[in-house]
Formats: C-alpha cells, sequence, structure tokens
C-alpha cells in the first residue's frame, strides 16, 4: 500500500501538482497517465523517493518492499543477466552475498557456522531456494532466452537489456511495483505476457504507458495528472476516456434536464459494463466494474488536437501494384516475394518480427530506396502523404514553424496556416518557434499538419504514435477510423491496429501472409501462427 499526503511538487516557479492526498491498495493497478510534461514519470519518481517534493510525504506500509523499473541500461554492465534479476529483491541478493562470503572463508569458525544457519533461516524463509528458477522463468517469459542468462549485461543488445530490467523489476513478487512505460521495446507477444501478469498481480501496481490496449488490459483505476491536480478515477483508459467526452458533451449541452443527463450517464455505465465484462481484452479482476461510479464522471480538461483527413480528389481504382519485391541489407534477408495489390478502401497494416522490414517497405513505396528485386506502380490519381519513422531531415533548418508549413502548403498565407497550426495545438507566438529546437512530439504534430494540408487521398505512415502524447494518439487514431482514403502502416500499438486496420499484411524473409481480419483474431489464429513460424524459420 502506498500513502500520498498533502504532497506539492514545484520546479523554481512551476507547480506541476500541489496538494495531492491518494491511497493505492494491493490488488489494484493504476494507470498514470497525463499529457507530455505533466509530470507523470516525476510523480513515481516522487514515489521512489528518486525524487524530493517540495512538500508532503509518501508512505508504504510495515516491511513493504518497493520494486521500481530502472532506465539505466547501463548500470548492472559488469554483471550476468540472472543476477542482475536476483538483485531486484535486494533483501534476498544481500543475504545470498553475505552467506557466500562465510563459506567462502577458508578459516571457517563456529562463529561463522551460527551465522551462516541464521542467514539460511532467513534466506528459506523468503523462498531463496526457487529464486534462481522464478528468475529464469521471468526471463524466458519476457523472451530472454536461455543461453543469455549466464552471459553479462554488455553483451545483450538494448531491446534485450530492457526485457531483462523488466525482469528485476518484477522478481520476487514486490509489494508495491512503479513501472514507467514498461512496454517500450516489447515485441506483441511479451507484451500480451505482461497484460497477463499484471492482470493476475496480487499486490499494488501504478504503471505509466502510452499504450492504451495495454492500460486498457491491467488497469483497475487511472490517475489522471492535469492543471496541476492529480485524480483518481475507477474503470480503464477506454473508461476514463468515453465517460469523460460524454460528460464534456452534456456540460455543453446546458439545456438539458439533469434527470435526463443522470438517466444517460448510468445507460453508459451499463453499457461500457456489459462490453468489458465480456471483452477479451479486459483485466480479469473484474471487480473494476463493481467501482465505475456515476459521481466519478466529469469532464476533462484536456486539449485534444483537432485532426481531420480530407482527400483533395478520389482515388481511382487503381492503387498500387507491388510485384516480387525484396530486400537485404548487409547480406541479411529482410524479406523476399513480396507481392500485393491495394484497392480502395483497404486501411493496411504491415507486420514484420524485424522492425527494420517494415521501414524498408515503406522506404520502397515513397522511392526513398531501392529493392534489390521486383518492382511497384502506382496509379496515376493518387497522391500520398508520408509520415517517416525518422523526420529529423525535416527540420534540419532554422525556419519558424509558420513559414516550415509554408512550404508544402500553395495557400501561404498566415492566417490560413495558423488554421491547421491551431488545430494541431500551436497557438500564439508558438508558430514564430525555430522547428530545429522543437521537441519530438511537437515535430510529429508538424508533420500531421503537414499531411493535412496536402489532402492526400493516401496515407503512408511508419509508426505514427511515436512522440505523441495519450491525447494526440486518441485523436489521431480517431481522425484515421473516419478517413475515407487508403491508409498504409506499421504501428506497434495495438489499439491503433484494432481500431484503423481491416487488411494486415506480415511480410518476413521467406514470404508474406495477407489477411482481411480483426488483429486480435490474428494473434490467436493458430493456423496463421503457425505458418508465420514457418517463414521466419522457427
Amino acid at each position: 500500500m502506498i500513502t500520498v499526503s498533502n504532497l506539492e511538487v514545484q520546479f523554481g516557479k512551476r507547480v506541476l501538482f500541489k496538494d495531492v492526498n491518494l491511497k493505492f491498495t494491493p490488488g489494484n493497478c493504476y494507470g498514470v497517465i497525463g499529457a507530455n510534461g505533466a509530470g507523470k514519470s516525476t510523480f513515481l519518481r516522487v514515489l521512489s523517493g528518486d525524487v524530493e517534493p517540495t512538500r508532503g510525504t509518501v508512505s508504504f506500509g510495515p516491511n513493504e518492499r518497493l520494486s521500481v523499473l530502472k532506465q539505466d541500461h547501463f548500470e548492472y554492465d559488469e554483471c550476468t543477466v540472472l543476477d542482475t534479476v536476483l538483485m531486484g529483491h535486494a533483501p534476498l541478493w544481500a543475504i545470498m552475498q553475505e552467506k557466500n562470503a562465510i563459506y567462502a572463508k577458508p578459516d571457517f569458525s563456529e562463529e561463522d557456522g551460527v551465522k551462516a544457519g541464521e542467514l539460511e533461516e532467513k534466506f528459506a524463509e523468503m523462498d531463496g531456494w526457487n529464486a534462481e528458477s522464478d528468475a529464469a522463468n521471468l526471463l524466458s517469459g519476457l523472451g530472454i532466452k536461455e543461453h543469455l542468462h549466464y552471459s553479462l549485461m554488455k553483451d545483450l543488445n538494448a531491446k534485450e537489456k530492457v526485457r531483462v530490467l523488466l525482469a528485476q523489476a518484477l522478481f520476487g513478487k514486490p509489494d508495491n511495483l512503479l513501472l514507467d512505460e514498461p512496454t517500450n521495446d516489447l515485441d506483441v507477444n511479451t507484451v500480451m505476457w505482461l497484460e497477463n501478469y499484471l492482470s493476475n498481480y496480487e499486490n499494488t501496481v501504478l504503471v505509466v504507458s502510452h499504450d492504451r490496449h495495454f492500460l486498457d488490459s491491467v488497469s483497475t483505476h487511472i490517475i489522471d495528472i492535469d492543471y496541476n491536480d492529480i485524480n483518481l478515477f475507477s474503470g480503464n483508459y477506454s473508461y476514463w476516456y468515453e465517460s469523460s467526452q460524454l460528460a464534456l458533451r452534456q456540460q455543453q449541452q446546458q439545456n438539458k434536464k439533469a434527470e435526463e443527463k443522470k438517466k444517460e450517464l448510468m445507460e453508459f455505465i451499463a453499457r461500457f459494463s456489459a462490453n468489458v465484462a465480456k471483452s477479451k481484452q479486459t483485466t480479469s479482476r473484474k471487480k473494476m466494474l463493481e467501482k465505475l461510479n456515476i459521481e466519478e464522471i466529469k469532464p476533462s480538461m484536456r486539449k485534444y488536437p483537432g485532426i481531420i483527413f480530407q482527400m483533395g480528389r478520389e482515388p481511382g481504382t487503381k492503387v498500387l501494384a507491388v510485384d516480387n519485391l525484396s530486400k537485404s541489407v548487409n547480406g541479411e534477408v529482410l524479406f523476399k516475394n513480396i507481392s500485393f495489390t491495394i484497392e480502395k478502401g483497404d486501411k493496411v497494416v504491415f507486420l514484420s518480427r524485424e522492425p527494420r522490414a517494415v521501414t524498408a517497405l515503406l522506404e520502397i513505396l515513397m522511392g526513398n530506396d531501392t529493392p534489390d528485386t521486383g518492382m511497384i506502380e502506382w496509379g496515376v490519381t493518387i497522391k500520398s502523404s508520408y509520415l517517416p519513422l525518422n523526420n529529423a531531415p525535416y527540420f534540419n533548418n532554422s525556419l519558424s514553424i509558420v513559414d516550415w508549413l509554408s512550404q508544402y502548403s500553395s495557400d501561404t498565407s498566415e492566417l490560413y496556416l495558423r488554421g491547421y497550426l491551431g488545430k494541431m495545438l500551436f497557438s500564439g507566438e508558438e508558430i514564430f518557434k525555430p522547428v530545429e529546437v522543437l521537441s519530438g512530439g511537437e515535430k510529429m504534430r508538424c508533420m500531421i499538419a503537414k499531411m493535412m494540408i496536402e489532402e492526400p487521398n493516401v496515407l503512408v505512415l511508419d509508426s505514427p504514435t511515436n512522440h505523441l502524447d495519450l491525447e494526440a494518439i486518441q485523436a489521431f487514431n480517431n481522425s484515421l477510423v473516419n478517413y475515407k482514403g487508403i491508409v498504409l502502416m506499421t504501428s506497434h500499438d495495438h489499439e491503433f491496429i484494432n481500431t484503423v486496420a481491416n487488411r494486415l499484411i506480415e511480410i518476413t524473409p521467406n514470404g508474406m501472409i495477407d489477411k482481411y481480419m480483426e488483429y486480435d483474431d490474428y494473434l490467436f489464429n493458430e493456423r496463421v501462427q503457425e505458418n508465420l513460424n514457418k517463414l521466419y524459420g522457427e
């Protein structure tokens, strides 16, 4: 259990939040949300003791253990993978080290024997004899193969290190667990493993994530950091978002009677509860449903960007034909034997277990790279707009935001451009900021404004949720659902794929699979997964 009393955090004149009084209890998982810069990570660092609050206290239950997902990927470089995980349980690790040191003494005395016996007793009470096998099981569940368990951390790649540090945080089932973006660099199967693990976790969990599907799957409550305040709501992210939007619409309908509003809210809760109860994506802790409270439904103060894609012209019947495409890098085959035709109405997600493969495919489709074999042919009516994985080359200049956007517009008047920038939450003097100093999220919003102004009938998107906060992700997601044109995209965002794509094409070193089906069905279709394993040579 974690108790927060009268908490305030201020940096200079900026107050992140103040007068925060909350209690986090066992058996619940609290999803922490807020706009970029609102203080989500800072809040977790205050709870962990890494940051001193300006005022107030954080306390834990008696003898409770706290575990935190470490962000320093080099801290354990000289340690083995297995030892790194075991270090996650500091009291157990200290006993192991002390015990081993006593047994290693050349002049082992009677006094040493007594001390060793005491340590052995404590070791057994902590289930120490199962520690190594428990750590190995965590590593295997997170995709770290057994042959790596005794390797040094410095010999692992960045993605493998992330998984080991996650295993370290989970090890020993700590009483209180703090996870900041735990799904970063995890593949879909590992994320599903983590969702299942946390959904059945019996202690207290707080997690910061931009992955809405993950938040929906594990969260029993939402912690909303917004406008110098932190509020607690029962339910998962979707419930928080949909209820806050409903409350906002009701607030805007001032003439609506109170009885009608209450009836609408209660009907919403009943409908949401029914949907969650039968959903494959929900947390196993159904007690969340029992705590949904009409009194908690309040309009959000969040600002959502206004993302609307319009087509300058309708696409013709011929959109894109791809025949026998292949690509290798430094002798490694990314994909081969790739052939498909894109039709009107297609919203395609390209998948691969090798992220470089889908990026390479999109770069080839956009003419920025050449394939080893094969050809591509776009229809003459097609106007595409591209959101690349790396947008840095677009911003290697000192242009202001408004001048930067004018490069892509036939109407270069400031008033016209302000309209698009305002939709992307750039206001007032902000539009004169040099693009070279923008944050990752601001650059993404500029790129989206560019795509809107181009009025394409085909959107080509490589990892479109990168660097965006939940509000921008939700707005982008909604806009693609409503977009009348063609979408070709790659994404690691489960909810984005689930709600946007009507076709899935997975590319492999030995061919491809092309399916018109829902993403969840695709992931759990045994025949599809068997065929994929063969194509990947696994």
